[in-house]
Parts: structure tokens; sequence; C-alpha cells
């Protein structure tokens, strides 16, 4: 009889330190020592914005054939070549092997290789875009993004179908890479600035589904819910609602109302935390 009820406290006692010892995966320590709950959103925002970024650059080149509106007025650092003559045709934004300060105040280096076929805004044109040594404020970009253009019955609707899988170096030391791995397919719409030739004032939405892996090695799936919204002058996706599935379970991800800002908000269940992105 003793030896059964010790042996019950000590089944209780070990049951009591267990429960003890499992934090609350939701309570706001558990939050804020997990670099995921916070490190996936801002790494999607991160390379959605870059890559959002490249394009826009591709069209800049692809419609003027110069770099006129990319570099400083002031300076020769970034050039655009360009050869209809092969197919497919090659155009090719060059920025130099060191860093070339552009019009917008970023710093890029190396080359976006655009491919295509027939003229750049033909419909349902598909362009090809890959980086050579190419860096964009320090962090080394690779992979491949490609774009599909769609007209639409309504002047000035088009839009782009993108499937891309590329990455993004956030380590500048070489031997410490820390890449982001970007994959999926999405739907990209030029909803503001397209009538100017300032890149600063271009608004884009983006929608559709993709695949975030962060340097940890953890998968997160991104179904975005309400489209993604960027201008090529903020860092950060200013609204938008994700999705988010994968590493550690369901959860809902807010990027805000429209303001340039590094808050965004997410949902776990009942439980609500403010997030501050970086860049």
């Amino acid at each position: 009889m003793k030896f059964s009820k010790y042996l019950s406290l000590f089944a209780l006692s070990a049951l009591l330190f267990s429960s003890c010892g499992k934090r609350n995966t939701n309570d706001d320590n558990y939050l804020a020592n997990d670099d995921d709950r916070i490190g996936y959103a801002s790494d999607a925002s991160r390379i959605e914005f870059a890559n959002n970024d490249v394009i826009s650059l591709a069209d800049q080149a692809g419609i003027l054939y110069n770099a006129e509106y990319i570099r400083k007025s002031t300076s020769t650092c970034a050039t655009v070549a360009v050869d209809t003559i092969n197919t497919p045709h090659t155009l090719i934004v060059r920025f130099g092997d060191v860093d070339c300060e552009c019009a917008d105040g970023r710093k890029r280096r190396g080359s976006i290789i655009v491919r295509y076929n027939g003229r750049y805004l033909d419909t349902n044109q598909v362009h090809t875009i890959t980086y050579n040594n190419y860096y964009l404020d320090g962090n080394q970009m690779t992979g491949w993004v490609k774009t599909t253009r769609v007209d639409t019955t309504v002047t000035g609707n088009w839009y782009y179908k993108i499937q891309v899988n590329d990455s993004l170096n956030m380590s500048p030391d070489p031997l410490k890479s820390q890449y982001i791995v970007w994959s999926g397919n999405l739907l990209r719409r030029w909803v503001g600035g397209a009538t100017t030739n300032d890149r600063g004032d271009d608004f884009y939405s983006i929608s559709g589904m993709a695949t975030l892996t962060r340097p940890n090695g953890h998968v997160f799936n991104f179904n975005i819910a309400t489209p993604l919204q960027f201008t090529t002058s903020c860092n950060f996706a200013q609204s938008g609602v994700v999705n988010v599935t994968g590493y550690t379970g369901n959860r809902v991800l807010n990027y805000g109302s429209g303001s340039c800002d590094d808050a965004a908000q997410l949902n776990i269940g009942v439980h609500v935390y403010q997030l501050t992105l970086t860049y």
C-alpha cells in the first residue's frame, strides 16, 4: 500500500513538473523568444519588395530602353543595353561592380537580365528575369522570376502573372550566408503611378500564393487573402492580409491599412500580437 501511494505521488509530481516546464505557445514570452514568429513576417515583406522592385526596373528599362529614370540625373552608373536582333531578345540593366546610388536612393550593383520574344509590351509576353551578381542595398539576389503580361478589355488595366523562384541573401558576409527563398505563383497589378516616369509614385498590388523558406530551414506557406500593397518608395508591405501555415501552425498576418511603417499584426487563434518588421 505504501509503495503504491509513493508511486502515485511520484507520478503526480512528474506530471506537474512537466506541465510547469512546458511553455504556453500563446503567451507573449513565447512570441518574443521565437524568431520565426517575427522573422517570417519581415522576410516575406523583404523579398517580395525586392521582387517587385526588380520587375519595376525591368519595365522601366524595357519601355524606354534607357536608364534615365533609374539612375540619378548627375550619375552615369546605371545603363541599359538591348539586343532585339537575336531571339530571344535580351535586355540588361547594368549598375556596375561597385554600389550605384540610384534615383530612389537605393544602392545597387551587378546586373538584371531580361529575356523575351517579340515586343516588350506584347500581350502574353513572357519576361524571364535573372541576375548577374546583383545586389540591392547590400543583399544579393539569385534565382529567377517569370512575368507574363495579361491584357484586359480595359485600357491600361493589364497585369502580370508571376512565377517566382528566387532568393535573397540577408548577410553581407559571404561566409555567413542567410538565404531567404521565395517561390510560388502571384498576380501583380500596377495600381498607381503608371502615367508618370517617376518610379517613386508607383503603387502595386500582389495576390496569390507563395512558399517562404527561412535561413533556419523552416518553411511557411503564404496564401494572400487581401492583396499586399507595395510602393517602390517604402521598405515594407504597406497593407494586406495573409493566411500563413507551416512550421508552427496556422495564423493570420496583417500588414496594416496602407501607411509606410514597420508595423504588422499577428493573429494566432484569439491572441493578437503586434510585430515590428525589419528591412
